[in-house]
């Protein structure tokens, strides 16, 4: 069953997302790969918090070759309507058909605040352009030869306020043509299930973010991101642990046993860490 197949089934889904190498040597990349290789998909980022890497296509086309289920990563940040679409087509002919499409950190927040960004379409736009290929058609009206077929994803912020705001752009896309989303990184499985329940759609799977702690200083970035909310029981039990990277593990594998009540799954981003993931899950 692939990825696409396993959204219409009753499976609570596991993700996970690696980032390309800043460079051509992709040993690291593909050590970490193996620790999800029981996941049922695995995301690959496009140049995220803008800063510079490998591109997600290659490294995606890579993980395919080795057995693994790819999702691409598309941000509109980069790229004008010429070359998304290039992009889309270039992933269908390669075999990939899982899509997440993003909006992509403002270079401001990057390695190169300077750089100009493009955001010549925007995450709906996008969205309805990947399913107006599958129609075997571009933007430009211009008959395609051969059309792609995609399985699209987007992302939602369940903490993000106002939170009806959130709801009704998460609705927008699903209109689109989204088949699944994936959170932003949460830490209240009580928070996030009074979202859940304002947009839970037969149709539709949400994956829950899940993001590993791994020290104290780490939590301090991620509270400093926009609707990141971590509760105070879990600052202080980070804050006041002697090994800081197992009690989050412990933390990560509490939350996703709440979630699997209710939730239709979960993507665990552990930023470089991916090799404890096989631990957080072990411990269900």
């Amino acid at each position: 069953m692939n990825f696409k197949e396993k959204l219409k089934s009753n499976k609570f889904l596991i993700t996970a997302e690696l980032f390309p190498p800043k460079g051509t040597d992709i040993s690291s990349f593909l050590m970490r790969a193996e620790s999800l290789r029981d996941l049922d998909a695995v995301n690959v980022t496009d140049n995220q918090r803008a800063s510079m890497r490998t591109g997600s296509l290659a490294m995606c086309k890579i993980l395919l070759e080795k057995g693994f289920e790819p999702i691409l990563q598309i941000t509109v940040r980069d790229r004008n309507r010429i070359a998304l679409q290039s992009e889309l087509l270039s992933a269908s002919v390669l075999g990939i058909e899982n899509v997440l499409i993003i909006s992509g950190d403002h270079p401001s927040a990057g390695e190169y605040p300077s750089a100009k960004p493009v955001y010549d379409l925007d995450v709906l736009q996008l969205i309805k352009a990947a399913r107006t290929l599958e129609t075997g058609i571009d933007l430009a009206g211009k008959k395609l030869k051969g059309s792609p077929k995609f399985c699209i994803g987007a992302a939602v912020n369940p903490a993000a306020t106002p939170n009806d705001l959130q709801v009704l752009m998460l609705k927008k896309k699903i209109l689109a043509g989204a088949e699944f989303f994936q959170t932003q990184t949460i830490f209240d499985a009580a928070q996030y299930k009074t979202f859940f329940d304002k947009i839970k759609n037969p149709n539709v799977k949400i994956l829950a973010g899940i993001t590993l702690i791994k020290s104290p200083k780490f939590m301090q970035f991620l509270q400093k991101l926009p609707g990141v909310n971590i509760p105070i029981k879990i600052q202080e039990r980070i804050n006041s642990a002697s090994d800081p990277l197992s009690e989050g593990i412990k933390i990560c594998s509490e939350l996703i046993s709440d979630l699997k009540t209710f939730s239709d799954g979960v993507h665990i981003m552990a930023i470089g860490m991916e090799e404890h993931i096989p631990n957080i899950l072990s411990l269900q």
